[in-house]
């Protein structure tokens, strides 16, 4: 009995250690953050102990920062002349609860995401730009927020509706603008709030049941009338428009402003609970509890007799109600246009019409009661049996049928000499017409669509046929004859994004700085169009440098879309190579999602900033992944000058590179739930271009207008 003890107590001394050992190795995060802070900060030399690799930043007292146990919990780093920027993985702090910052030389844009769990944030007296991120809203256990004394600008991106504990506030002497948003309203605690020096317009009404004892909001642009609750606290208002005279009443049957429940409390807490009561008898109603009674046992005998009488013509309406559903089975089913798969109340940023799929195809359904945003491939239809009528499928009559003939004519039997390429799902030709037209042709493998799937194919190709958007390679005709599956495309005579950068050996078709910022704009507008515009949301999955097209003025078309969401064996087919651009998730599971496209687009981004292909077993070892070598490179400004393609010559502008390689830090990071919507990348890229302010001496001649003017901002304005 006493050996069995000695052996469970030694299993139990093991599971200790080993958990000892699991909770010291909880560190490795908080090091690779800090190596990357380090790095992004241009490796300060004031910050001792630090590193840019590896480290304890516990176990070897790294400058500024306090610890518990092995997790990181305060960065403290005032005053220190730091420079650089932020980098991009501090959301891996999640034990971090005070970052300051303040008092240094740091800039650029805030990362995409912050410690979740701070309490107190304090950026202030820095060259901070853009807007506050929208991640500080996550921030429910945020105490202290200062922003003060930096170059931020527009309308604040913060949603304030978690931030209840937040006391103090500080946005002064930036260049916010707009009015103040409606969610102030939800900070509940706050007593200081410091808002001078900006350009808020607008009222202030949203603060007046806030519990401040400190308001500063001089040299703002505000209007109307300063709330009755404000005047007897701390409040600097000059340098505003305030209106003198007295404030209008409220329109008919406005509640009036009242403080908060914090606010009553904060401001006598010696108060009972009976003041409410004290307080109210000569203005509320008088209503005793034997009225109250007769009113709940009025309410319980009408809802009795309701419910009766719904049971009674429940039962009438059972068999009618039958007959109903077995009608709307045979109502065709229609999307909403509008109906996007993620992220609804985001409007796309690009000049793309919102198409309603065509009512012609083939698939009838009652009206799901389940979940419609979902990809083709995704769609769950298992609680009602599919009526499915292959006959009745309609292809648009824009759509030209081809025989197997005509496309063994105009490609030269598929000629060697007329393969234009070799993808996923089959060879591509050129095929040139009697009439002179010329188009491309996509020979599908049998391995990608069997023999037997003729029905399926047309249904696929009706499909993709209702594919319309300018970056979006155009179907013009299809092939479904003796067991064989093409498809046709418009034709684009520049070839591939691929071709450009990795196989083009004139100096003269090498792509300008200019071009790549237009390509990976039209490119994103794209994709933004597959996810947000299409109903059902189309994952593209194949997104590489090969499948975006350039037309004769190098405006990016996307090609193949929607083909690797509609093929039955499209997963299997994409798993079974890696090229580089496949997302981590991807990776491990095989199952993709918008959010792994947006991060293949952040890979082809990569591919043009540095010329590199995703990945090249040519380099060394370190160098090989694309992504891994150049993303702890792209917030140092000085790195990120020497990864840029030596093809561009240094012709380009130095704060449109920097902004464009924050793009990508966004899109190629490794947990997809931080990755941007596209419509987002859209937004960015659109901005990144208006203030590019590109000219002839810094862009260069684009290969495709060496006879004309070289400033082509205008083209993706």
């Amino acid at each position: 009995m006493r050996e069995n003890w000695v052996v469970v107590v030694a299993l139990f001394s093991v599971c200790i250690v080993g958990f000892e050992l699991r909770f010291i190795h909880g560190a490795t995060d908080a090091s690779d953050t800090l190596n990357t802070l380090f790095s992004s900060m241009h490796s300060p030399a004031q910050l001792t102990q630090w590193t840019a690799s590896a480290g304890d930043p516990c176990g070897q007292n790294w400058r500024g920062v306090t610890c518990s146990g092995s997790r990181v919990t305060q960065v403290k780093l005032s005053g220190l002349e730091l420079s650089g920027t932020l980098g991009y993985m501090l959301d891996r702090l999640t034990s971090l609860t005070e970052l300051d910052l303040s008092s240094n030389n740091l800039g650029g844009d805030l990362p995409y995401q912050l410690p979740p769990n701070l309490q107190r944030l304090n950026l202030a007296f820095n060259q901070f730009t853009g807007a506050a991120q929208y991640s500080i809203s996550q921030m429910s256990s945020l105490k202290y927020l200062n922003l003060g004394h930096n170059q931020f600008k527009g309308q604040v991106a913060v949603d304030f509706t978690k931030l209840n504990s937040l006391t103090t506030l500080d946005f002064s002497f930036n260049s916010f603008t707009m009015p103040l948003p409606g969610t102030f309203t939800s900070l509940t605690s706050l007593k200081s709030l410091y808002l001078q020096n900006n350009q808020f317009s607008g009222t202030i009404d949203v603060l007046a049941g806030l519990p401040l004892e400190t308001l500063n909001i001089a040299n703002n642009d505000f209007t109307g009338w300063i709330p009755s609750s404000l005047k007897g606290i701390n409040l600097l208002k000059d340098g505003n428009s305030f209106n003198t005279g007295p404030a209008p009443p409220p329109p008919p049957g406005t509640p009036p402003i009242r403080s908060s429940p914090t606010h009553k409390s904060r401001g006598g807490e010696n108060q009972s609970n009976g003041d409410s009561t004290s307080n109210g008898g000569s203005k509320k109603s008088g209503i005793g509890a034997g009225a109250i009674a007769g009113i709940i046992i009025s309410l319980l005998v009408v809802t009795a007799l309701v419910a009766f009488f719904l049971v009674r013509k429940r039962k009438r309406s059972k068999r009618s109600s039958s007959m109903d559903i077995e009608k709307t089975d045979n109502q065709p089913f229609t999307l909403a246009p509008n109906d996007f798969h993620e992220n609804n109340s985001i409007q796309s940023s690009s000049s793309v019409e919102t198409k309603k799929l065509d009512t012609s195809l083939s698939i009838n359904l009652r009206p799901p009661p389940a979940d419609r945003h979902k990809s083709f491939d995704d769609e769950d239809l298992t609680r009602k049996p599919i009526v499915v009528k292959k006959s009745t499928v309609v292809v648009p009559s824009n759509v030209r049928v081809y025989s197997v003939a005509d496309l063994q004519i105009a490609t030269g039997s598929f000629n060697v000499d007329n393969l234009l390429g070799e993808g996923t799902f089959g060879r591509v030709y050129r095929a040139e017409f009697d009439d002179g037209k010329v188009l491309a042709v996509k020979k599908i493998d049998s391995s990608a669509l069997p023999h037997g799937m003729t029905d399926d194919f047309t249904e696929i190709v009706s499909k993709i046929a209702n594919l319309d958007h300018p970056n979006v390679t155009k179907l013009v005709g299809y092939c479904s004859e003796h067991g064989q599956h093409l498809v046709v495309y418009e034709f684009h005579k520049n070839g591939s994004l691929h071709d450009f950068l990795h196989l083009s050996e004139e100096e003269s078709k090498a792509l300008v700085w200019n071009s790549r910022v237009k390509i990976a704009l039209g490119t994103a507008r794209a994709l933004e169009y597959l996810h947000e515009v299409c109903s059902p949301s189309i994952v593209d999955k194949n997104i590489k440098s090969a499948n975006i097209l350039l037309d004769s003025e190098l405006n990016p078309h996307l090609s193949d879309s929607g083909l690797a969401s509609f093929l039955p064996t499209a997963n299997e087919l994409l798993n079974q190579t890696d090229e580089g651009y496949s997302a981590p998730e991807v990776s491990m599971s095989g199952q993709y999602s918008l959010k792994s496209d947006v991060y293949s687009f952040g890979v082809v981004m990569l591919e043009l900033l540095t010329g590199r292909k995703p990945f090249d077993s040519t380099r060394s070892r370190s160098e090989q992944s694309l992504v891994r070598w150049a993303t702890p490179q792209l917030h140092d400004i000085d790195a990120l000058g020497k990864m840029v393609d030596p093809a561009l010559k240094g012709l380009y502008p130095v704060k449109s590179l920097s902004r464009f390689a924050d793009v990508i830090a966004l899109c190629v990071q490794p947990e997809p739930e931080f990755r941007p919507p596209m419509s987002e990348v859209v937004q960015a890229l659109v901005v990144l271009v208006q203030r590019a302010n590109m000219s002839k001496r810094t862009v260069g001649v684009d290969p495709s207008q060496r006879s004309g003017s070289a400033d082509t901002t205008n083209d993706y304005m």
